[in-house]
């Protein structure tokens, strides 16, 4: 896996592709002279066990004949205080799925997903970031 960053202008706005030609934006804030034109790079994160687990999960309900309309997630972290590097310390996703869904099914493949699957998840816990989520169907 390879990933390639290029500098946009003459801050902190960088342009990352991988090998497959997706494409993705990041920036820094503006307090540090960035202009907030992407995600920061603590930003990718959550997004990553986002998009890692929505994958676990679409697939697993798949397998399990559930009829997924719709699937959003959001992701809220709070990093360490006072430390460099700040660490991400907790994180929360809370999934919303709506559909012919089973409830039951929805919160197992959530578990899978976040217990066993996702690679992101994993190696934030090993970084010591206690990850908490829920899952809301059809609310």
């Amino acid at each position: 896996m390879k990933i390639t960053l290029n500098r946009l202008n003459k801050a902190f706005h960088f342009e990352a592709r991988n090998e497959d030609g997706a494409t993705l934006q990041l920036d820094g804030t503006k307090d540090i002279g960035g202009e907030n034109k992407g995600l920061r790079p603590m930003q990718l994160l959550l997004a990553g066990i986002g998009g890692c687990s929505a994958i676990d999960i679409g697939l697993i309900l798949k397998k399990q004949k559930q009829e997924v309309d719709s699937f959003s997630i959001e992701v809220d972290g709070e990093r360490q205080k006072g430390v460099e590097p700040a660490l991400w310390e907790q994180v929360h996703v809370v999934f919303k799925l709506k559909g012919k869904i089973e409830k039951e099914k929805a919160v197992r493949a959530v578990d899978l997903s976040m217990t066993k699957y996702c690679s992101v998840s994993a190696t934030l816990e090993k970084a010591g970031a206690k990850i908490t989520w829920e899952v809301k169907v059809n609310e």
